[in-house]
């Protein structure tokens, strides 16, 4: 489904239109091929653009560095566009005509949290309105077994790599980086036993966590403020190698 305002509304989900979309409007985007490294004016619409869809693409200050691609690759998924860093034709039209991201629990409360695991994206709704879209990776299901130094001695921890689907509520979280015995998680926000959402210093475009829900560092920062205690996280779907 496609719509010409800056966020579709999803009539089905219960889910008004996007964060910046009250009036239909108009949007001519400037059509410069872009790629990481990238600067300029193109690249601060752009950057503004993501933001009032949804997306957490860092400043607009005008350079396409990591924040601004991994908004891109949330775009790109929602939009049906394999995901990239270059920004082309497909990417502009959509941005001009931007799909809502698919609804996973039609029926869900109005403020929560879905992830898509075969998109690798999480979707923060709030009162009905999607307020934040992110790119994430997830458990990369591939069983490990690992050494940690933990509560003063070394440990042997073993596992599957698995972020399991199903319906949580978010429980406890830390603030800053926070220690677990499989690594460093930054303003974790748990939601299944030992399973969080987490800021990363490495999100790629494939599931690559011991499980948790890793996303970028600047969205990390800023959903402790907008995801509470209590709401509901509802995790879908499989990811498929190709």
């Amino acid at each position: 489904m496609r719509a010409t305002s800056p966020a579709a509304t999803h009539t089905s989900a219960g889910a008004r239109s996007g964060p910046a979309a009250t009036t239909r409007e108009t949007v001519t985007a400037p059509r410069k091929t872009l790629r990481l490294g990238a600067s300029g004016k193109a690249v601060q619409w752009l950057q503004r653009r993501l933001a009032q869809l949804g997306y957490r693409p860092g400043k607009a200050d005008g350079r396409y560095g990591g924040a601004t691609l991994a908004a891109v690759w949330a775009f790109q998924k929602v939009n049906g566009i394999k995901p990239t860093s270059t920004v082309a034709r497909r990417t502009w039209d959509a941005l001009e005509t931007p799909r809502s991201p698919q609804v996973l629990v039609s029926n869900g409360k109005p403020t929560r949290a879905e992830v898509n695991l075969t998109k690798q994206i999480m979707v923060l709704y709030v009162d009905g309105e999607v307020k934040l879209i992110t790119h994430v990776s997830s458990g990369s299901g591939v069983p490990y077994c690992e050494t940690a130094s933990w509560q003063g001695k070394q440990q042997r921890f073993c596992g599957s790599a698995t972020t399991p689907t199903g319906d949580y509520r978010t429980t406890w979280r830390a603030r800053g980086w926070h220690r677990s015995y499989l690594g460093q998680l930054y303003n974790p926000i748990f939601f299944n036993g030992g399973i969080a959402f987490h800021g990363a210093l490495s999100v790629p475009l494939y599931p690559a966590s011991h499980g948790c829900v890793r996303m970028p560092m600047n969205v990390a920062e800023v959903l402790p403020g907008m995801l509470g205690k209590g709401v509901p996280v509802h995790v879908r779907g499989r990811f498929k190698r190709l």
